[in-house]
């Protein structure tokens, strides 16, 4: 195996190992033509995540996974190209693509130093890709690095609400009580689990992306309808309904 970084080894050991549960939900994304997100599934036509058109442009999914955010992206006439840390996550995506004729390029990798030349893309994604489990001070950097002067970074990462709020064992709900601080947020490790998450408060988010070359033109904050359900249990619709779950930044790479 090739030098990682400790977190990126880790995590290509865990995505191999979590890889078998996303193959389902994979398989149905790519079934699917109408982009929904996060895990709740809230359609794209009540977010518009996406930019009003993508055709033509270049793409390139950071964390890809099963690829399927990519898979929407080259039906709706993009170029995309995916990159992911997880040779079973891309064998997955890879049959997928036979199954439905859609080629596109995938790559094993680590987003935080791809092997893209500068300015290669239009836009760039992540949902809960390199978005929480690369490092931002390095990925971000990165992101700005592959985009042209104008291109946009869209990613999904957790609510930092929920992360705030989220317990230590492993399926238990969040609560209502602030359970860790939220100065200093950067690392996250787990009790029972050897990966290694990332999130950021707001301030530094805003921080980081400004001093890689964004401009912020929105954060949307993820609420599920009533009736909407999950297979997830850390986040019960009770809580969804009151606290963002989830986090949307959008970004435009300056001139």
């Amino acid at each position: 195996m090739e030098h990682l970084p400790e977190h990126v080894r880790r995590n290509r050991e865990a995505w191999d190992r979590y890889a078998a549960d996303y193959v389902k939900p994979g398989e149905r994304a790519w079934a699917s033509d109408a982009p929904s997100w996060g895990i709740y599934g809230v359609p794209e036509a009540q977010l518009g995540v996406l930019p009003e058109s993508v055709d033509g442009l270049d793409t390139v999914e950071l964390g890809c996974g099963t690829a399927y955010v990519s898979a929407w992206l080259a039906r709706r006439g993009a170029r995309p190209v995916g990159i992911d840390n997880s040779p079973a996550q891309l064998e997955t995506a890879r049959r997928l693509q036979a199954e439905h004729g859609l080629e596109f390029p995938l790559h094993l990798g680590n987003a935080e130093a791809t092997p893209f030349p500068d300015a290669s893309f239009d836009l760039a994604v992540s949902e809960y890709g390199a978005s929480i489990w690369a490092d931002p001070y390095r990925w971000i950097p990165e992101a700005a690095r592959l985009l042209r002067p104008g291109g946009r970074l869209i990613f999904l990462v957790n609510g930092t609400i929920l992360m705030l709020c989220m317990p230590d064992a492993e399926g238990e709900p969040a609560t209502d009580r602030l359970l860790r601080d939220y100065f200093g947020m950067h690392r996250f490790e787990w009790p029972d689990d050897t990966s290694v998450e990332f999130h950021l408060g707001y301030g530094d988010m805003l921080r980081l992306l400004r001093r890689s070359g964004f401009e912020v033109e929105d954060l949307i904050e993820v609420r599920p309808e009533p009736d909407a359900t999950t297979t997830y249990p850390f986040a019960p619709i009770e809580w969804a309904r009151r606290w963002p779950v989830e986090e949307i930044w959008k970004a435009r790479r300056r001139g």
